[in-house]
């Protein structure tokens, strides 16, 4: 079992950056995701890294702008997002998954979630 603790979201401008942390408690060598929701739409993949970071994979429209990190002594995964647009507006959760690397499968835990607003 493992839980998850968002935190950094907030208002920013366009063209503006923030950091997002997710802090895990309990067993922490899961491989992690961000994943985002935006009003009206279905929730989307942001990017994810392996349990040891050795692995990252990011959705095309993040590429770029977004940086996924770990701090495994610290149990806190990271997403940088810079240059951020109005359409990076939702609400952004990270999750845990187990067994082999696959960024956009399956995950078992989720956090509750961290508003992140983009004005123009």
């Amino acid at each position: 079992q493992v839980q998850l603790l968002e935190s950094g979201g907030g208002l920013v401008q366009a063209g503006g950056s923030l950091r997002l942390s997710c802090a895990a408690s309990g067993r922490t060598y899961y491989h992690m995701g961000w994943f985002r929701q935006a009003p009206g739409k279905e929730r989307e993949f942001v990017s994810a890294i392996s349990w040891n970071g050795g692995s990252t994979y990011y959705a095309d429209s993040v590429k770029g702008r977004f940086t996924i990190s770990r701090d495994n002594a610290k149990n806190t995964v990271y997403l940088q997002m810079n240059s951020l647009k109005p359409e990076d507006t939702a609400v952004y959760y990270c999750a845990a998954r187990s067994g082999i690397w696959l960024p956009m499968g399956r995950y078992e835990y989720w956090g509750q979630g961290t508003q992140v607003t983009v004005s123009l």
